[in-house]
Parts: C-alpha cells; structure tokens; sequence
C-alpha cells in the first residue's frame, strides 16, 4: 500500500517470536539434516540419506535464510551453507534435475550470493539456472516439468508449480546481463496464462502439449482430485507465481491472472478458515501447506497493485489465512521439529495431513512479511 505503514499484528510479532525461539532449538538438533516430513515422534526425517535430490530440499536452507536475516544467530547460517553443499552431487545428476531448480538452488545458493557475495554459489545457482534454461521446448513455449525414462512421454507436459522456479531465470538474466533466461521464463509464464489458467480463475495442475508442433492435448487432474477440479496448492503456486512474473517483467499480464486466482482462491475459503486440499473437495483432507503459500502470494500481490482497497483485501486474506493457521495449526514447543501439522502433498497419496519443510518455510515467510522483516529470496 503506496507509502503507507503497515500495521502488525500483536498475534503474527508474537507467532515470529515463538517460531524463532523453537527454530533455534530445532536447528541446534538438526545440523546437516535436510528435512521434508518427519517421524511419529514429530522429528525430521533426513531426506540426505533418503534422497538427496527431493524437490524439497532448499526450503530448509531457505528457513535458515530467514532466521538468519532476521536474527544474525550463526547456528542458521551455518545449517544454510551446510546444506547447500549437500546438494552439489545433484548438479551431477541429471535425470534428477527438473523444473523445481527453483525451489532447491534459489532459497540456498541465490540466497548465499545475494547476502554474501560467495562465488561458489553464484556458480552452483547459475548451473541449475541453465539447466532449468535448457528445458524450454521453444515450439511450444514451455518449460518441461519431469524426466521421464528417456521415451519422452513426459516431453510436452508442463505444470503450475514452475511458476515459482521462474525466479531462477530472472535473476540468472539479472546477474549475467543476458536477456535468454528472462524470455524464457517470460514465454513460459505466457503458455501458463493460456493454458493452465482458467476463465474463473482457477488453474490446471498441468497440461500436456504435442512436444513436435506445441498443439494442446490434455489437461490431467495431477495432485488434485481430479481433471478440471482445483488443487489449492496449485492454486497458490497460481497466485504467487503470477505475481512474481509481474514484479520481474512489468507485464501487467501476470498481474491481472494473479489477481484472478487470488479472487478466486478468496471467494473459496471455508468458514473456518481451513484449506482443502482441493476446493471441489471440501470436506476431505486438509493442505496447511497450500494456505501459507496462498498468503504469501496475497501479500507478495497487496504490494503490487495500484488500488489500496485491492492491497486491503489481499492483505487481509493472507492474514486471515495466517491467523488461522497460527491459532489452530501451529506447533511452537521445542520437542518437536515442524511448524505447520496438517499438510498434504496429494489427493490421491496413501498418506494425508503430515508436516512438510515447504509448509514451514511459507508459514514463516508469511509472518515475515506481515512483520516486515522476510529476506525476498524470490
């Protein structure tokens, strides 16, 4: 809101402190851990061991970021630089290097760059930068999202989540001062316009194109629960990635397909504030995950709009989102390692309502952002 100070919320500067205080513990636990879910016991399973090229393993790093930002405390710089070490073997691997470079190299690597200069890290987030580059199928006009076994039955298919991973290519243009990475990522936010957003606002989790001439095929249900339904975190991949296009493009393109899955995402909450996992499933599982992305993206939106009275009502949707999950899905004592209960990867998985790293990672960030003090690593 145009030179306006915001107001913080006596409950987000007291959440801020309570997860600070229980981060410290936790990352004093979890040294060279990386964390995804965690056991019966609330404690991290070390995704080093299990798999270290999981799509999810910068958000950790991305925490660290944070805390660290906001606090000085060596012990999260230490676990940040840890961890992005540790992901090195997967810049080698390159069946396991996909559209979600983003997510494990802009929340660790970028992020060391950016608030230290170190060139090692420049180098490893310009290698995953150019490899998110080389994914892009130019008759199409899309970034490929998944490898396949090398019989191109994933060749032509694309999905919402890349829309957060753009950023890597904006700031790898940024950084080299060649324009490549940013048409590329400005040509596949287009293709998601077209074909992932809907008229209401809504968006498909993916599409799959005709990888020889760019012709539209289909539109598969992905981790929603079904074809045409409305997977929330897509939803809020929709909404902070549209946002974020516009923020590095200008293109008021992105803005306005932002603002409609914001609209659309606001005119769905339940009464009791609590995501679905999928909005034409209300009153199956639950995903904490897809209410912390969505409240980023609303704030992220709230500072990009020109009309006060659209920032008042996305800001107050990310804080509703927020508050709620502060007051009914937060966990701040120490003796556990997660944050958010309740997040759910899939509709269709064997498994529903767990913690998860990513959750973590934008529940906090939203709470930084509403205190205004979140490190913009996007």
């Amino acid at each position: 809101m145009s030179g306006e100070e915001k107001h913080v919320p006596l409950w987000a500067a007291t959440a801020r402190d309570q997860a600070i205080a229980k981060l410290t513990v936790v990352a004093q636990r979890n040294a060279g851990v990386i964390p995804y879910t965690t056991d019966s016991h609330g404690r991290f399973v070390d995704m080093a061991e299990k798999d270290p090229t999981w799509w999810t393993n910068g958000f950790w790093g991305g925490l660290m970021w944070q805390l660290y930002h906001v606090t000085g405390s060596q012990v999260f710089r230490d676990n940040a630089e840890t961890l992005e070490k540790q992901l090195d073997p997967n810049l080698m691997a390159a069946d396991r290097m996909d559209h979600d470079n983003g997510f494990k190299w802009l929340p660790t690597a970028v992020t060391d760059f950016v608030l230290t200069g170190n060139p090692a890290s420049r180098n490893r987030g310009l290698l995953a930068a150019e490899n998110l580059a080389g994914r892009f199928n130019p008759v199409g006009n899309f970034i490929r999202a998944w490898n396949d076994k090398d019989d191109g039955t994933m060749a032509g298919r694309f999905i919402i989540d890349c829309l957060m991973n753009l950023p890597l290519l904006y700031w790898a243009s940024r950084v080299t001062h060649d324009p490549r990475f940013k048409f590329i990522a400005e040509k596949h936010a287009e293709t998601a316009v077209r074909y992932l957003l809907r008229p209401d606002g809504s968006v498909n989790h993916m599409v799959d194109l005709d990888p020889e001439t760019g012709a539209y095929q289909d539109a598969p249900g992905g981790q929603g629960a079904g074809e045409g339904s409305s997977w929330t975190r897509g939803q809020g991949w929709a909404l902070y990635g549209f946002a974020l296009s516009y923020r590095h493009t200008g293109d008021s393109t992105f803005l306005t397909a932002s603002q409609r899955v914001a609209n659309y995402f606001l005119s769905r909450i339940p009464a009791s504030g609590l995501i679905p996992v999928d909005f034409a499933k209300p009153n199956d599982w639950e995903d904490t995950s897809a209410a912390a992305i969505a409240a980023c993206g609303l704030l992220e939106l709230a500072e990009q709009v020109d009309s006060d009275a659209d920032a008042a009502v996305y800001r107050a949707g990310a804080e509703r989102l927020l508050q709620v999950l502060t007051d009914k899905r937060a966990h701040f004592e120490d003796s556990t390692d997660y944050l958010l209960a309740k997040g759910t990867a899939a509709f269709h998985d064997d498994r529903h309502e767990f913690p998860m790293i990513y959750g973590d990672y934008f529940y906090l960030e939203g709470l930084l952002r509403l205190t205004g003090q979140a490190l913009f690593i996007w």
